[in-house]
C-alpha cells in the first residue's frame, strides 16, 4: 500500500490519504467508492500518469491495508488536523492539503485550487455529514446531545416526598422503620412451610405494633382509622408481597366482614381476637365452579330452627372453596359465604362464620380441608380448597346486619329486595378492590426504582471512539420506562381520591364508588403487570437474576389482575353503571333538557371538529391540560353514546339482552376504561392546582402531560377514525411524547427517590447507590 518511500518522494500524494482512510474505515471498498475516487484522480492535471497508477493500487478491493498502516495513516492525518481549528468544519481535501503541505508539497497555488475544487464533493459521495468529518478522525472529541443527558434535580425530593405522602406521614414513616428492620430481612427459601410459618411471624410482629386493629373501633382495641389501614398496606407492598396479602386477609377480608357484615355481638365476640392475630381465619368466598359470579355460589347454610343452629354444607366438588387464603396452615375460622336456607327457601347470598380448626390447629369434624400447594407466587401464603360437609354451627354466627332470623325463626333484613340486599353486601366489601390496586402500585414504584436507578448506571455503547453513555439516554429506553413513571404518579393520585371516597362514603355514593373502584383496581393492576414485565427487560439480564427482585414482584402480583374480581369482568361492571347512569340522565331531563343535551353534543362536534381543531399540531396548544382533558372526556362520551346506541339497536331487533351484552362486551371494555382514564387525568390535573411549591408543581406537570399525551398516542386510532384528530395533529403528539420522555429522563432518578422506598426492601444490587 501508500509505501512511505514513495510518499517522501512525492509529497503532494498526502492530499488522498484522508480520503483512503475514510473507504477504508469499514474494511469494504464498495463499487460507487471506487468509482467516485477513480473520477477524482482522473480530474486531477498535476498528477503524472505514474502518480495516478500508484493511487489506483490503493484503492484495489484485493489489497486492503494492514492494521499497521492502517494506524499509521491516522497517525498522519491527526498531524495535520492539529494545524487546522476544528471550527472551520473543514473537508476531506482540506486536511489532505494541510498533510500535504506539512511533507513540504510543491503543488503550486494554481494546482492546490483545482484539487480543492474537483476533491470537495468527496465528502458528500462518500456519505458524510458537514461539520462531521474531523470526529472520523477524533471520534473522542465529538460531544452529541445524548452523552450530555445527565440526571439532575429541579425540585426538592423531601417535598415531593412529603406530598405525595400527605396527612398518611406519620403512619408511612412508622411502616417504613418496621419494614426495615432487620428482623424483617428477606427470608430466602425453596421450603414452602418455612416460608409460610416466617410470613405468619411476620403478621403477628406487625399486629403487635397494632396495625391489624387500625381499621377497627377503639373498643375493640383498633384506631378506628380506615385511611391508616390502607397506608399501611400499601407501604407494606414495597417488602414481601405475601405478607401483604396474608396481612389483607386476615385484617382486611376476614376482620371487615365481621366488621360490615357482622353486628355488635360479633364485634365484641371476635374483632380483637382478630385484630391481635390470636383468631387466624379466612374469606371464603370463591368456589371452584363459581369465582366472579358470587350469585351463582352452591354452598348452603340450612337454618334448623328446633335446635336455633344453621348447616353448612358443600353439595358437590366445583361447591368447594379454593384458593382461600390462610385455609391450608393457619386458618381457625372462616368468613363462609353460603345461599341461606329458611324454611326451605332460598333468601340469596349471607355469610356465616365457620370454626374450621380449634387452637391446637387440628381440623374440625365436618371439614376437610386440602392445601393448593406451590403456586406462581405468593407462595408465603397458605392458600387451601375448603368443604363442608353437614357443619354444624349456632344460629348467632350468621353475620346478620343485612339478613337474618327471628326468634320465630323467620328470615328479616332491612332491605326486601334480595337483588339489591346482595349488592349492598358486596359494596360494603369493596375496601378489597382499593388494597389491591393500591399495593400492585407499590411493587410498579418498586419495580420502577430498580429499572430507572440501573438505566442511570450501566453504561452501552456510545459515539465512535467516545465514552460508552447510560442506557438511559436512549430514546428508546425512556419511551419504555418514562410513560410508567408517568402513570405511577397518576395513580397515586387517583388512588388516594378513590380512598377518600370510600372511607367518607354515603349510601347514594356506593354505587359510583363501587364502579370506581372496579375501574382503577382493573387498570392499575393491569398496568403493574406491564410496567414489571417492561421493567425487566429494560434490566436485561440482570432483571432476571431473582437476586434484583423484578423476578418476585412479577409473579407475586400477577394475580392481582383476576383476583378481588378478574379485571375484564370489572371493566363491564364499570360499562354497565356509566350506562345506567347515562340512561337515569336521560330519563330525569325532560323533553326541553333532551334537545339542551342534543343541541349541546351538535355544538361540540362543530367546536372539536373543525379543521382548525383537529389539524392544530401547536405545542401550546397540544401541552394545554384543558385540550387534553377534553379530548379524554370526548373519548369517553362518544364510546358511551355509541355503545348505549348499539345495545338499543341488538334490543330493539329483538335480541335477548344478555345476548346483546355479550356480543356488545369488547365495546363495554372500552366504556370502562375511557371512564377510567377521564377521572385518573382529573385528578391529577386537580393534585398540580392545589400543588404551592413551584418545583414539584412544574416536575408533577410534565408528568401529567406525559400521561395524557402517551394515552392519546396510545388511542390515536380511535381519534383519527372519529375524525377527532388528523394525521398530522397525531404526529406532532408522538413527537410530544419523545420530548417529554427526554425531559422526564432527566429527573427520573429524583423521582422514584421521592417514593422514599427502603434500600433494604429494594433489595437490587443493581439499584444501589
Amino acid at each position: 500500500m501508500l509505501q512511505s518511500t514513495y510518499l517522501q518522494s512525492n509529497p503532494n500524494l498526502h492530499i488522498f490519504l484522508p480520503i483512503f482512510y475514510i473507504v477504508w474505515s469499514d474494511a469494504v471498498l464498495t463499487p460507487s467508492e471506487i468509482k467516485a475516487i477513480k473520477d477524482s484522480i482522473g480530474q486531477q492535471k498535476w498528477l503524472s500518469e505514474e502518480e495516478k497508477i500508484f493511487l489506483l493500487d490503493q484503492i484495489n478491493p484485493t489489497h486492503p491495508p494492514s492494521p499497521d498502516e492502517f494506524r499509521d495513516w491516522l497517525s498522519e492525518i491527526r498531524k495535520s488536523l492539529d494545524t487546522i481549528p476544528t471550527s472551520s468544519n473543514p473537508k476531506l481535501v482540506d486536511i489532505g492539503i494541510a498533510l500535504a503541505q506539512l511533507h513540504s508539497s510543491t503543488l503550486l497555488n494554481g494546482e492546490l485550487t483545482e484539487a480543492k475544487e474537483s476533491l470537495s464533493g468527496i465528502d458528500k459521495t462518500l456519505g458524510l455529514i458537514d461539520g462531521e468529518v474531523v470526529y472520523q478522525f477524533y471520534p473522542e472529541k465529538r460531544t452529541t446531545i445524548t452523552e450530555q443527558q445527565t440526571t439532575k434535580t429541579t425540585f426538592d425530593v423531601n417535598q415531593l416526598a412529603k406530598l405525595l405522602d400527605g396527612d398518611q406521614a406519620d403512619i408511612i414513616k412508622k411502616v417504613k422503620a418496621v419494614i426495615a428492620d432487620p428482623e424483617f430481612k428477606y427470608f430466602e427459601t425453596d421450603n414452602l412451610q418455612a416460608n409460610r410459618e416466617k410470613i405468619y411471624q411476620w403478621c403477628k410482629q406487625l399486629a403487635e405494633q397494632g396495625f391489624g386493629s387500625m381499621a377497627y373501633p377503639k373498643e375493640y382495641g383498633g384506631q378506628g382509622d380506615m385511611l391508616k389501614y390502607f397506608s399501611i398496606m400499601e407501604t407494606l407492598s414495597y417488602h414481601d408481597l405475601s405478607l401483604v396479602i396474608k396481612f389483607g386477609v386476615q385484617f382486611g377480608l376476614f376482620g371487615m366482614s365481621v366488621y360490615f357484615l357482622g353486628t355488635e355481638k360479633h364485634h365484641k365476640k371476635y374483632l380483637q381476637q382478630i385484630g391481635t392475630l390470636d383468631l387466624p381465619g379466612c374469606f371464603a368466598m370463591t368456589e371452584t365452579g363459581h369465582g366472579s359470579n358470587v350469585k351463582g355460589i352452591e354452598t348452603t347454610a340450612t337454618y334448623e330452627h328446633a335446635t336455633k343452629t344453621l348447616i353448612v354444607n358443600t353439595p358437590n366438588e366445583l361447591a368447594k372453596k379454593e384458593y382461600i387464603g390462610n385455609a391450608a396452615v393457619h386458618g381457625q375460622m372462616a368468613t363462609t359465604f353460603v345461599k341461606l336456607i329458611v324454611d326451605g327457601k332460598d333468601y340469596g347470598v349471607s355469610a356465616v362464620l365457620v370454626p374450621i380448626r380449634d387452637k391446637n390447629g387440628k381440623t374440625l369434624p365436618g371439614i376437610t380441608i386440602e392445601d393448593c400447594g406451590r403456586k406462581m407466587g405468593l407462595n408465603g401464603v397458605d392458600n387451601g380448597k375448603i368443604h363442608y360437609n353437614k357443619v354444624v354451627v349456632p344460629v348467632e354466627n350468621l353475620l346478620d346486619r343485612f339478613a337474618s332470623i327471628n326468634g320465630e325463626g323467620k328470615f328479616e333484613s332491612p332491605i326486601a329486595s334480595d337483588n339489591r340486599r346482595f349488592f349492598t353486601m358486596l359494596g360494603t366489601l369493596v375496601g378489597g378492590r382499593i388494597g389491591i390496586p393500591r399495593s400492585g402500585l407499590s411493587a410498579s414504584k418498586s419495580g420502577l426504582t430498580i429499572a430507572i436507578r440501573y438505566g442511570d448506571q450501566r453504561k452501552q455503547f456510545g459515539p465512535e471512539g467516545a465514552s460508552e453513555i447510560p442506557i438511559l439516554n436512549y430514546r428508546t429506553h425512556q419511551r419504555r420506562l418514562m410513560p410508567l413513571l408517568a402513570n405511577a404518579y397518576a395513580l397515586h393520585f387517583s388512588l388516594q381520591y378513590l380512598t377518600k371516597r370510600f372511607v367518607n362514603r354515603t349510601e347514594e355514593d356506593m354505587q359510583e364508588i363501587e364502579a370506581l373502584a372496579a375501574g382503577l383496581k382493573s387498570f392499575a393492576t393491569w398496568n403493574t403487570t406491564d410496567t414489571l414485565q417492561e421493567c425487566r427487560e429494560a434490566c436485561g439480564g440482570k432483571g432476571y437474576l431473582s437476586e434484583n427482585r423484578i423476578e418476585r414482584l412479577k409473579n407475586d402480583t400477577d394475580i392481582y389482575t383476576t383476583f378481588e374480581g378478574d379485571n375484564t369482568v370489572l371493566l363491564q361492571l364499570v360499562a354497565k353503571s356509566r350506562l345506567t347512569e347515562f340512561k337515569q340522565e336521560f330519563s330525569n331531563m325532560g323533553m326541553f333538557g333532551i334537545l339542551n343535551f342534543v343541541a349541546e353534543q351538535a355544538s361540540s362536534s362543530l367546536s372539536e371538529l373543525n379543521p382548525f381543531f383537529t389539524g392544530n399540531t401547536n405545542e401550546e396548544h397540544l401541552l394545554d391540560f384543558e385540550f387534553q382533558l377534553e379530548a379524554f372526556r370526548h373519548r369517553e362520551r362518544d364510546i358511551l353514546i355509541s355503545a348505549a346506541q348499539r345495545l338499543k339497536k341488538h334490543i330493539k331487533g329483538g335480541m335477548d339482552s344478555f345476548d346483546a351484552f355479550n356480543v356488545s362486551q369488547h365495546h363495554l371494555i372500552e366504556v370502562g376504561l375511557a371512564h377510567v382514564e377521564r377521572v385518573i387525568l382529573e385528578k391529577f390535573i386537580e393534585q398540580i392546582n392545589q400543588t404551592e411549591d413551584a418545583g414539584c408543581k412544574a416536575v408533577l406537570t410534565k408528568l401529567c402531560q406525559l400521561f395524557a399525551l402517551s394515552h392519546i398516542e396510545k388511542n390515536k386510532g380511535w381519534y383519527l377514525e372519529s375524525g377527532y384528530m388528523e394525521g398530522a395533529k397525531t404526529k406532532a403528539v408522538r413527537k410530544l411524547v419523545n420530548q417529554l420522555c427526554w425531559d422526564v429522563r432527566q429527573e427520573a432518578v429524583p423521582l422514584v427517590d421521592a417514593f422514599k422506598i427502603p434500600e433494604s426492601c429494594l433489595s437490587a444490587p443493581i439499584a444501589r447507590r
